[in-house]
């Protein structure tokens, strides 16, 4: 996204006015791909920015919400589904930047497209899943579960297997206590 033009936002009419402050909503392209691996903002995708600009002594505070949606892959089934997605980010871009300022004031304006990219990729979920009950795969056959199939297996670890014993007790005792199971 280097040298993107479309990130930068005019600060003129606020410079060097602590106090002041500017509200803006715009809607932009991503003109890149942001993110690697399960989860992805596509480039072309658009992102609904809402802005705050606050002139400060130091310099330009930007609070920026972005609304977009993420495209991804299950981590546990492996479809490609889309979802929306919401980040917000502060930073303050300094009048004099040090070297403890990440992000400084260019003329008349700042560039969002560095700390809005590292916002929306940091944001992003590691191990996206297309619904919380996905069952996944198969282990053995590598194949999608189904919901119901999942549930109804059979098979259990052998780790768990005393576990899943003392289950079995429990209930039979609860029903030699309650035959008709209420």
């Amino acid at each position: 996204m280097s040298g993107a033009r479309v990130f930068h936002e005019n600060i003129r009419d606020i410079y060097n006015r602590p106090g002041e402050m500017r509200e803006r909503t715009r809607t932009v392209a991503a003109p890149e791909r942001l993110g690697e691996g399960l989860a992805w903002v596509a480039e072309g995708e658009n992102l609904d920015l809402d802005l705050r600009l606050e002139s400060v002594h130091e310099g330009i505070l930007a609070t920026v919400e972005v609304n977009t949606t993420v495209h991804a892959e299950c981590g546990r089934c492996l479809k490609e589904f889309a979802t929306p997605f919401q980040v917000e980010f502060q930073e303050l871009f300094a009048y004099t930047p040090t070297e403890a300022d990440e992000y400084g004031v260019h003329g008349d304006h700042v560039d969002l497209e560095p700390p809005l990219r590292d916002a929306v990729v940091l944001a992003l979920p590691f191990q996206p899943v297309c619904r919380p009950d996905c069952p996944g795969l198969d282990p053995e056959s590598g194949e999608l579960r189904e919901a119901e199939a999942a549930a109804e297996s059979g098979a259990v670890d052998p780790r768990w297997a005393a576990l899943a014993g003392y289950l079995a007790e429990e209930k039979d005792v609860d029903r030699s206590a309650d035959p008709e199971g209420n």
